[in-house]
């Protein structure tokens, strides 16, 4: 099983989200972040005084599955979420050791 973690835009989520339910896939769980990558923040114009935004907000979903749907889910997200300027984001993709579902007591991809 893999941990599937998306960093996109926060405008670019209702794609992502509709791509990956074309896919089959149930379940992400979404949160909202700040970082910067490369882009290093932009400068903004305030009551007339220019301050500095060093974290740019970032939305982060983060997907468990199986093995066999790794694929499909980052074509779905890279598609989905590209707007072809910087800043689009990353996706990172962890093995999963263990998944437990609470409620049944299910292990494995069952859990899932």
């Amino acid at each position: 099983m893999k941990l599937i973690t998306a960093v996109i835009k926060p405008f670019k989520l209702d794609d992502v989200r509709e791509a990956l339910a074309d896919i089959g896939v149930q379940g992400i769980t979404v949160t909202e972040v700040k970082g910067f990558g490369r882009q290093k923040g932009h400068t903004e114009l305030y009551r007339g005084a220019e301050y500095v935004v060093d974290f740019l907000p970032k939305i982060k979903l983060e997907i468990a599955v199986a093995q066999d749907m790794v694929d499909s889910i980052v074509e779905a997200v890279t598609k989905s979420a590209a707007t072809g300027k910087i800043g689009d984001g990353k996706i990172f993709i962890s093995s999963l050791d263990e998944v437990i579902r609470i409620r049944t007591g299910e292990t494995g991809e069952e859990a899932v």
